[in-house]
């Protein structure tokens, strides 16, 4: 069955708080971070790879949208669905969600491009990660697509 991965757990902190007892805007894209660190490691791209490799994940493009207030001492929960990839890049969709909360409080659209350190340029993916985004592809496959994919920001 096709689902969304389950990528990060959080709790929000009493510093990430604005002056309107809300969490700035800023932790959401760090909450968002951090799930991608969490998909990297799920696709062959933790800590001991990218030191042998010099291979990681820069983020090139990022489309953050907020749709729920989020408190303080709320347990935060990131769901993920890999919505395309080629050689190089990865595009994904990421669900911020209070708590166990199926509608999303914030949803960001990524763009990450496979970086060689090394080299200072970007670079295909190993065949072990291609082969882990395949199955994920292949694993998400009858998910829908997010209907807020692809927005453009826009007065109507």
């Amino acid at each position: 069955m096709s689902k969304r991965l389950a990528l990060y757990r959080a709790t929000t902190r009493p510093d990430w708080l604005d002056y309107n007892g809300h969490v700035r805007d800023a932790y959401y894209l760090l909450v968002f971070s951090h799930a991608v660190d969490a998909l990297m490691e799920r696709i062959g791209m933790d800590a001991a790879a990218r030191e042998r490799s010099g291979h990681t994940l820069y983020t090139v493009e990022a489309h953050l949208r907020y749709l729920r207030e989020i408190r303080q001492q709320t347990a935060l929960r990131v769901d993920g669905q890999l919505l395309a990839h080629d050689a190089k890049r990865l595009r994904l969709h990421l669900s911020l969600h209070r708590d166990e909360e199926a509608d999303a409080a914030a949803s960001c659209e990524l763009m990450l491009l496979n970086v060689d350190g090394r080299q200072g340029r970007s670079a295909p993916f190993s065949a072990p990660v291609r082969q882990s985004l395949d199955a994920l592809t292949r694993q998400q496959a009858g998910l829908p697509w997010p209907e807020d994919c692809g927005r453009r920001i826009e007065m109507t």
